[in-house]
């Protein structure tokens, strides 16, 4: 298997793209799910440049839902697919998250307690 791509967080929850974090996709589906998956997802992308190349925004907005409803599947938009009441931070800016010492390069246990801090954080901001 290679390696990520971009840093995952120590949960693997997420990965990190220019400071923001992506939902991973569930890691209990099945390979067989997940690579039919990945062919759909590449279909819908390469139906959204088609569609952006000739110019046809009907059709360009159809490939956008067809890759929403693909990225749904495996859960990486949606419902989270872990189930410990800890909040969703996909698009966050890591920065602003529970993450932030981990990604900054704190202290190795930085993210030992992250969904506790979460919860924690949480009770304090309302």
């Amino acid at each position: 298997m290679t390696p990520p791509q971009h840093p995952v967080t120590p949960d693997a929850r997420y990965f990190v793209v220019r400071g923001k974090l992506w939902r991973m996709a569930n890691p209990n589906l099945a390979s067989a799910k997940k690579a039919a998956l990945l062919n759909e997802l590449t279909r819908a992308r390469s139906a959204v440049r088609s569609a952006k190349l000739a110019g046809n925004q009907i059709e360009e907005a159809a490939a956008h839902r067809a890759v929403d409803v693909v990225k749904q599947a495996p859960d990486e938009r949606g419902p989270v697919w872990w189930h410990d009441g800890t909040p969703d931070l996909n698009r966050h800016l890591v920065k602003n998250t529970p993450y932030a010492k981990w990604y900054s390069g704190g202290p190795a246990d930085a993210a030992e307690n992250l969904h506790e801090d979460t919860a924690a954080e949480l009770k304090h901001s309302r």
